[in-house]
């Protein structure tokens, strides 16, 4: 059985503390201290080296499917925590006895820049067989003290896995991915209301997102993000242009307006920001 993980019911700071013994110079966003991973020693214990190559290949558990978030992007704004769920399907002649999970950033679990802890000591394994078990547990992320915008995007995913027979076990660094984003926000506002057919309206807009190194929300520049419509009594919406955001997310261009209906934005997301379309503004066509 693994060792009962010292950081599995803390985070944040308290985490970062316990594992690096700087209690006193941890701080969050972008003056925290950096991280230190665990090993598959500190996790399983004497029968594991700090590489975690003391089992025979074959022995070891197989991991067949890892599911972080429900299979959806991790998406944070700027001071609200999210409990992540994770689930682990793995199998061992022997059963499986318990999983192990945490999402890292960087070029090696060694130079990790950022690292997300599994909140419980243990995780809740159901067995499907006599040999394959699905382990479920969470992670909690807190973006003030987790996160820096230079984090945003693609995460790896370790997994530990513990057979019943207390002896073999399997430790991947990079059993799945994940992508952990900055939240966005799209605003809309159609004027003047209501406009006289044949007239120019004018659709103004923000796009901004979550900014972790100052835990506000800061224009997204730069982005191309496109002005639909939807006719009074229509179905789907139409895209009728496409409009760069500029100075502080900033979005703005005119029409002539033709029919009664809904004007909105819609920004398709990038790689570190999730998409987003802005509510609807209706606009009154005399």
């Amino acid at each position: 059985m693994r060792m009962r993980a010292t950081a599995a019911a803390v985070s944040g700071a308290l985490a970062l503390s316990v594992l690096t013994g700087a209690a006193a110079q941890a701080a969050p966003g972008p003056d925290r201290e950096r991280a230190e991973v665990p090993t598959a020693a500190s996790v399983f214990g004497k029968k594991a080296n700090s590489e975690g190559r003391t089992f025979k290949a074959a022995a070891a558990p197989k991991i067949s499917k890892v599911k972080v978030n429900g299979g959806k992007d991790i998406v944070l704004g700027t001071t609200k925590l999210k409990t992540v769920s994770v689930s682990v399907t793995a199998s061992h002649a022997s059963g499986i006895a318990d999983a192990y999970v945490y999402l890292w950033h960087g070029s090696t679990p060694e130079k990790a820049d950022g690292v997300m802890w599994q909140s419980e000591g243990y995780a809740s394994c159901e067995a499907s067989s006599a040999t394959t078990s699905t382990c479920k547990m969470s992670v909690l992320a807190d973006p003030q003290w987790d996160l820096i915008n230079s984090l945003a995007g693609s995460w790896n995913v370790l997994v530990g896995v513990d057979a019943a027979n207390d002896t073999d076990f399997t430790w991947n660094p990079k059993a799945a991915k994940t992508r952990v984003q900055r939240a966005s926000r799209l605003e809309t506002n159609a004027t003047p209301e209501p406009v006289k057919k044949g007239k120019t309206l004018t659709v103004k807009g923000t796009l901004s997102r979550a900014n972790w190194d100052t835990w506000k929300y800061a224009g997204y520049t730069q982005q191309s993000v496109k002005l639909q419509f939807k006719k009074k009594g229509a179905a789907s919406y139409s895209t009728v242009k496409t409009v760069k955001s500029g100075s502080k997310g900033a979005l703005k261009t005119t029409v002539k307006a033709a029919s009664d209906g809904y004007w909105r934005w819609s920004f398709a997301g990038t790689s570190t920001t999730p998409a987003i379309k802005s509510k609807a503004d209706y606009v009154d066509v005399k």
